[in-house]
């Protein structure tokens, strides 16, 4: 009797273990950083040409900061090491010989939520290519993965905006660790101050008018920046925020809550108070209100790494919602 206790209590915790609880697999809690990557490859690849062609694609410089910056924060480990906890990253790139020729993106494969890529190939060569061929892709999944993430975190506790639906029709979730610094009618800034500087969120609306078609828009969002931003950001007396004249920003096509937009990563600087810093804008055609909705992120952090203090400022600028 004593040794069927046990032989069930053994069968039930192992059932337990392997069951969610609505008939799928049990799957560990991922963990890591946000935009930690595992990369899963043996010593000789890493140290060679695939490895070199990894680095090149994943820990390329991130746009839009004014340091050099990777995509994301590599840690090697060989596919031998890859079991148990080890698979629990959040992310990871498995990239190995076989017998197969194989790209694939793997969701939830050993904890959840996790996000992988899988490539096999013949050859060193092939594996070079499929890296070349596919790596657009894989980034795309990994940076909605890690939004998802961010967006997940920030949700804990959100900060209460009074008005901003009411004004500017647009609802979006902030931390709580924010505060809002300044509101009129038709402007809001949302900042953290942190050690040393803050992150920083602004939000206005512009004429329809004010970006007339793709080929002027990047002229014409400086100049929009520059004016409208200059005129609404309390700086020193002599001082005046803008768009760093040094460095060209990006300017990208994309769309957010369903609607067309342009995004900009860039510097921006108060040139008498030698401060600068990057930001993102994002520049919404709303046409059902005949107007741009500007909604930005931008940090000022002397001597501190910006790539995850701009990416939760992306998130959450993803996080809107437009009435």
């Amino acid at each position: 009797m004593k040794y069927f206790f046990i032989t069930f209590f053994s069968l039930a915790t192992l059932i337990s273990c392997n069951n969610s609880g609505n008939g799928e697999p049990f799957k560990q809690k991922s963990v890591g950083n946000i935009n930690s990557l595992q990369v899963v490859i043996e010593d000789d690849l890493w140290n060679g040409p695939v490895g070199e062609t990894i680095r090149n694609h994943f820990a390329s410089p991130t746009d839009g900061l004014p340091q050099e910056e990777p995509l994301f924060s590599m840690r090697q480990m060989k596919p031998s090491d890859f079991s148990g906890f080890a698979q629990s990253n959040r992310l990871f790139l498995h990239v190995s010989l076989g017998e197969n020729e194989k790209t694939s993106i793997a969701n939830n494969s050993f904890a959840k939520p996790q996000t992988g890529a899988i490539i096999i190939s013949k050859t060193e060569e092939g594996l070079i290519a499929a890296l070349n061929k596919s790596y657009k892709q894989i980034i795309e999944k990994f940076h909605e993965s890690e939004i998802k993430e961010r967006q997940k975190r920030t949700a804990i506790s959100l900060l209460k905006i009074d008005s901003l639906e009411e004004r500017l029709g647009v609802t979006i979730k902030v931390p709580s660790a924010y505060r809002v610094a300044k509101k009129t009618d038709d402007f809001y800034w949302i900042r953290k101050d942190l050690k040393s500087g803050s992150t920083n969120i602004i939000i206005y609306e512009v004429p329809l008018s004010t970006i007339s078609n793709d080929s002027l828009a990047m002229g014409e969002i400086i100049a929009m920046r520059d004016n409208l931003s200059g005129d609404y950001m309390p700086v020193e007396e002599g001082g005046r925020f803008i768009t760093e004249e040094a460095y060209a920003p990006f300017l990208f096509k994309t769309e957010m809550d369903g609607k067309f937009a342009y995004e900009t990563k860039g510097t921006w600087e108060v040139k008498t108070q030698y401060m600068a810093g990057p930001f993102l804008n994002y520049a919404i055609k709303d046409e059902t209100n005949n107007r741009y909705l500007i909604l930005e992120g931008f940090t000022y952090a002397p001597s501190v790494q910006k790539r995850n203090l701009q990416f939760e400022l992306e998130s959450i600028l993803k996080s809107a919602k437009i009435n």
